[in-house]
Order: C-alpha cells, then structure tokens, then sequence
C-alpha cells in the first residue's frame, strides 16, 4: 500500500492539520508521500521532507497552484492519485473543496471527515450531526479520504535527522475554469480559531454583535480565539469565519466556553470533542447543558462581566 497526501499551506509554511492527517495515514500503513502544491513553495516542501514518516515529498511549484484553486489541483492530484492506494486530505475548507473533485475524476466513492482508522479499507466517520458513529468499509480501488484533524493526534513535525526526498512535479494542470481574483485576510492578535488552545464563543443569547465585546474581553484575558454559533452568524452579529459547527469550524480546544448558546446539534457537532465545556445559560433546559462539564444557569451580562473580574 501507499499512500499520498495533499499538504495544506500558504506557500510559505505547512498548515498543522497536515500533521494530523499524517498520523492518520501512518495508522493505515504502508509509505506515505506527501504533494506539496504551490508556487515558490520550496520552502513548505523543505520543512514538509523533516516530518516523521514522510517517505517521499512531491513538489509541485507552478503559477497554476499558487492559490490551490480545486479545479486545478484537482487534476493534479487526480493524475497522481492513480499509483496510490490512498489520498488523503484534512478536511478543512481547502480539503472539503479539493477532494470531492478528485474522487470524482478518479471515478470512486469519498469516504469523508473520517474519526478512526480500523483498518485498511474501513473508518469510522460522524453522521447524523456527530450524533451517530458509522463504520463504513470502502472496495474501492483508490479510497479518497478527508481526515477530521481534531480527532487525530498531530505526527511530529522532525523525524530527526532524517530527512525524505524532494522531487519535483512537472505536471502543469489549468482548467481555466476559475481564476483568483483576490482575498481579504482577517487580522487579529487572538489565536486562530480551529487551532486554539482556548475558545469563547457567543450564541443568539449575546442579543447583538456589540455585546460580543464582552467576550472579546474576556478572551483576550484567556489568551483564547472567539468563536459563534450558527444562529449568531445567521442574525449578523459576527462574520461567517467565525462560525462553529457542522457548516463551520470544527474546534477540540483545552477548553471551550459557550456563552448564550442553547446547543442545537449542528453547533455540539462542531465543539463536543472540547477536552473541558464550560456553558453560560439562563434557560436551565438548554441543551448544552448535556455536554457540558460545567454549567452556569445566569444571565450572561451578569455572569461574563464578574468572570472578567476574576480572571
């Protein structure tokens, strides 16, 4: 068996995701190559050779990836894909845009947002809003996977003083069915939300986008990333980047605090994996309250504000 995966960057440095999902691949066994495609990626490709149990690193540096438009790394990958056994992704935005193409040029099923690797040909994936684990067995020739990242640990990023090949790709795919245009990059002092160690997030209880400043507050005094539920990004309070949940950000911070958030299942979907819960919520029957390591049934304009102070 062998197995290739799409590594995640912004041509400068190696998303941490990609990390996870090596581990995963790692549980599947067999070698592992990874496809670093980009432009003026050399230095992505360098730190990708240093990672434990990368066999071999797969360049690919064009003007035609640069922006990792899915149309044309779908061909790429898709080109590749046929002397492997298996591909992998994370299932990011990236990922979750790239690979269903690829499984579809390559003809086969997409095993998606797997858990666990039990063996070979057969993963545990979330379904129904995580409130259901299936086992799914794939005969596909070629298994096309997304891997869940918070549910892997992160392989580490040094093997030591081994170090795997880099080889160039000289495959050059355009479909010239899209083209980058340009991007808006939201800059902040707090941590990244998918990858914090901390995260806040505010509900449809928070009544307006400005009094998600009371949580701004707070989590600048935690060092945390702020995060929304749905109903909070749907009523405009907060922008859609900050969303968790099924259609949002998968997060498994160290701890998680959902203030004003009732827990409708495409939100626990999103944050359940959380090492620690924290809920803050007048309505004592809210659902969040049943995956909650701690709950406070308070009204949150009183309960954050005295918590500011303690912290």
């Amino acid at each position: 068996m062998s197995i290739l995966i799409l590594a995640e960057h912004d041509n400068d440095s190696l998303n941490a995701a990609t990390l996870a999902v090596v581990t995963a691949a790692k549980k599947i066994g067999g070698a592992i190559d990874l496809l670093v495609a980009g432009s003026r990626c050399g230095a992505v490709a360098e730190q990708a050779a240093k990672i434990d149990g990368i066999s071999k690193v797969l360049m690919a540096d064009n003007d035609a990836y640069g922006h990792q438009l899915a149309e044309n790394v779908g061909l790429l990958v898709a080109e590749l894909g046929k002397n492997y056994s298996h591909v992998l992704a994370a299932a990011t935005t990236t990922g979750k845009n790239v690979v269903p193409r690829i499984a579809a040029l390559l003809d086969v099923d997409q095993i998606s947002d797997i858990l666990s690797v039990e063996s070979a040909d057969t993963f545990t994936r979330p379904i129904y809003a995580g409130n259901a684990i299936a086992t799914v067995q794939s005969s596909a020739a070629i298994k096309v996977i997304t891997v869940r990242t918070t549910a892997f640990d992160k392989t580490a990023e040094s093997g030591g003083s081994a170090t795997a090949t880099v080889e160039p790709v000289s495959a050059v795919h355009d479909a010239g069915l899209s083209a980058f245009v340009g991007e808006e990059l939201a800059e902040s002092d707090r941590p990244e939300l998918a990858a914090a160690g901390i995260v806040v997030s505010g509900g449809r209880g928070m009544g307006n986008g400005e009094n998600f400043n009371i949580l701004y507050k707070l989590a600048d005094k935690l060092g945390a990333a702020v995060g929304a539920s749905r109903a909070a990004v749907d009523a405009g309070f907060v922008p859609n980047d900050m969303q968790v949940g099924q259609t949002g950000k998968i997060v498994a911070p160290e701890l998680y605090v959902a203030v004003g958030i009732s827990g409708a299942i495409q939100h626990l979907a999103g944050m359940k994996e959380s090492k620690i819960i924290v809920a803050i919520n007048k309505d004592e029957d809210a659902p969040i309250f049943q995956v909650a390591d701690y709950g406070l049934v308070a009204d949150l304009f009183e309960a954050v504000p005295a918590l500011i102070d303690k912290v």
